[in-house]
């Protein structure tokens, strides 16, 4: 992988629930600007391990260090890593102004799109409505819709490519420095998959606003998926995830050409378990 700034680093983590052993020493690091697919058997740990990186969970042993943005840079010009576990509930919500996640099933809540959108800019970084509007458009925009014809439009009228692009939406309104997906495509039609893949690789290209304050930061995209056609699309980094560790890491074309036993069956497998929806 390409040498550059740590986003997120996990040293030998561990995650049991109800005595069952999820992680079983999990290490890894994603760099800024990389674009990450996390991919694994059902039950394997997938989505366990994205919350853990959001601090939804504390692991039971091992640290989770992420980068903090709301810093200032070091001498390397990178982001001082905190250790998520010594953080109070405040640092952690700070640390999470600079990240987005979009839901599998996309967590819109009641209302219009432009209610949708102005959440998170009001609680969280305590903006009015006259500045969300125009950040709101331009992120409607940025993901294909006519703000003119959606912004008012309520949740229950939105289809579901609709809706996942305005999930989409939400997350770049807050300027996010990573973004995670789980399950983007999970019951979508090949279709609107195929869009939505495209989507992914536009966001992940567009430079985060306050990037100019901190050469050098670039967005960096972790996707949790089971959809071998999102694999092929975007050419990510990959890690499979299997018996609680990383089993594989590396590029999709060396994920793709693997003769490892655990690998062939999962590739096989694949596009039966992402037609079904299973969520991982």
């Amino acid at each position: 992988m390409a040498a550059s700034a740590p986003e997120v680093v996990l040293q030998d983590v561990h995650k049991s629930f109800d005595g069952k052993a999820v992680l079983k020493g999990v290490t890894l690091t994603i760099s800024s600007g990389e674009l990450l697919a996390i991919v694994g058997g059902s039950g394997c740990g997938k989505t366990v391990l994205l919350k853990l990186v959001m601090g939804h969970y504390p692991p039971d042993a091992g640290r989770v260090l992420v980068a903090d943005h709301g810093c200032p840079p070091d001498a390397s010009g990178r982001a001082p890593l905190l250790d998520m576990a010594h953080l109070t509930d405040t640092q952690r919500d700070d640390i999470r102004t600079h990240w987005a996640i979009v839901f599998q099933r996309n967590a819109l809540v009641t209302g219009d799109v432009l209610h949708n959108l102005s959440v998170l800019p009001r609680e969280v970084k305590g903006m009015s409505e006259a500045a969300i509007l125009p950040i709101a458009r331009k992120a409607l925009t940025d993901v294909g819709l006519d703000p003119d014809v959606v912004l008012h439009r309520e949740r229950e009228d939105l289809s579901g490519g609709m809706a996942k692009r305005v999930a989409v939406a939400r997350a770049l309104v807050m300027d996010p420095v990573i973004i995670m997906y789980d399950e983007p495509t999970a019951g979508l039609d090949p279709e609107m998959s195929a869009q939505i893949d495209e989507l992914i690789g536009a966001t992940h290209r567009m430079q985060p606003g306050f990037a100019v304050a901190q050469p050098g930061v670039r967005r960096t995209s972790i996707v949790v998926t089971h959809d071998t056609e999102l694999l092929r699309r975007l050419r990510p980094r990959v890690v499979m995830l299997n018996g609680g560790v990383v089993h594989f890491d590396g590029t999709f074309e060396e994920f793709t050409a693997s003769d490892d036993l655990h690998v062939r069956p999962y590739l096989a497998q694949m596009p039966g378990i992402h037609r079904n929806g299973d969520r991982g």
